[in-house]
């Protein structure tokens, strides 16, 4: 059945669809409130009109998003809605004129901001208040020896970090009562400005200049922080590195960056970047090792054995059997470094490389040239072997 929307449809006009808030947002009907907060963040994103300037249409379906949200994150509104619909007693909660959107920025989607803005539409209350902040993440990079990735363990690091003040406790001032409220945003830290467009009004918010978006003047600075509430502090970092783990990774200690400026707010997080020193000769897939292993000729011919040191501390065996040529790789399973999740490990190819001595002395040279009519390849053959060889190569791809 066909709903009007806003005002009812004139005669002879075709009344508009509203549809379902669940189907807006893409959740079922059991959704919980992190399923509605993360489908709102993710739409509206990929729906706001100053990520689609040349889109029309952006504006009708961010509001649209945004009407779903603001019914289906509120509880008293989403049980209304539930047992009602569109049609629920009272007519539409947004008043005769229906739902015309929040201003919302892009900012306020990457940071949460429009948790706040949406938590007063049904309640009544006032969206005024100081901005809450939250301290600047910090990224710091480490490196770790490539053995360290085989059983992974605890590092720790001496860093120079942004606390919190000792002297004024992070609030930037010399004393409590040397803090006032900024009077012209009333200690909101956001001034409102209202400009008319066309038949519209349309409402601006942004950071008070007098107090940066604090909300507060400080009458007289601490002199230890010099009114930041903030200094550089040595400080000890702990954290474990997983076995298995990739070049590049971030590990992250929330809540360990830098303060709240002012001190209030939540401490930014930490992150760890790790990069890995190289290996002597292998060179890593994931979890499985590549090696070449240069041997000269009578090795590959005869076969042989060879032993290296490896990254798990046992001796590693590599045994070349006989007939091996340039080339030919061999397997050794599970002697890699551990899966991710503990899921094994990996395995190591060896490559086998011929080695010739660069400068071969006179008497090698004439005890090769005595093996010269066994070893070569005779004129006639070469093609023979030239196919061969392209035959196997596509055999193997």
């Amino acid at each position: 059945m066909l709903k009007t929307v806003g005002r009812a449809a004139r005669a002879g006009e075709p009344l508009m669809t509203k549809r379902d808030y669940y189907e807006v947002l893409g959740i079922g009907r059991d959704a919980s409130d992190k399923d509605v907060k993360d489908a709102f963040r993710s739409l509206a994103r990929k729906n706001h009109p100053d990520k689609n300037p040349d889109d029309p249409e952006s504006e009708t379906r961010f509001k649209e998003i945004q009407e779903a949200y603001a019914v289906l994150s509120n509880i008293d509104q989403r049980r209304r809605y539930d047992t009602f619909g569109h049609e629920q007693p009272g007519g539409n909660p947004f008043g005769t004129g229906g739902f015309e959107g929040v201003n919302i920025s892009m900012d306020d989607l990457f940071n949460g901001g429009f948790e706040s803005i949406f938590s007063n539409f049904f309640s009544g209350a006032s969206s005024r208040g100081p901005r809450v902040n939250r301290g600047h993440d910090v990224l710091l990079n480490h490196r770790i020896p490539f053995e360290m990735v085989q059983e992974g363990g605890e590092r720790e690091v001496e860093v120079e970090l942004m606390e919190a003040c000792d002297e004024c406790g992070g609030n930037g001032a010399a004393s409590p009562d040397a803090i006032s409220s900024c009077q012209p945003c009333g200690g909101e830290g956001r001034l409102t400005q209202s400009r008319k467009v066309g038949p519209f009004l349309q409402q601006m918010v942004t950071d008070c200049p007098h107090c940066r978006g604090d909300g507060r003047i400080i009458d007289k600075p601490c002199t230890a922080c010099r009114g930041d509430g903030r200094q550089k502090m040595p400080r000890t970092l702990r954290f474990n590195v997983p076995p298995g783990v990739l070049d590049g990774t971030r590990l992250r200690m929330s809540e360990k960056g830098e303060p709240a400026q002012g001190g209030r707010g939540r401490p930014g997080d930490l992150y760890i970047q790790l990069t890995i020193d190289d290996h002597e000769w292998f060179e890593r897939d994931g979890a499985d090792l590549l090696m070449a292993l240069p041997l000269g000729y009578p090795e590959l011919l005869l076969g042989t054995s060879v032993e290296l040191p490896h990254v798990d501390g046992e001796p590693l065996h590599i045994v070349v059997p006989s007939g091996s040529r340039p080339g030919d790789t061999l397997l050794i399973s599970r002697r890699g470094l551990p899966h991710r999740r503990g899921r094994g490990r990996g395995d190591i190819t060896v490559l086998l490389k011929l080695h010739v001595p660069k400068k071969p002395s006179k008497e090698i040279k004439k005890q090769v040239e005595a093996l010269r009519d066994g070893l070569s390849i005779s004129d006639d053959d070469v093609e023979d072997e030239v196919r061969r060889e392209a035959q196997e190569r596509r055999r193997n791809r």
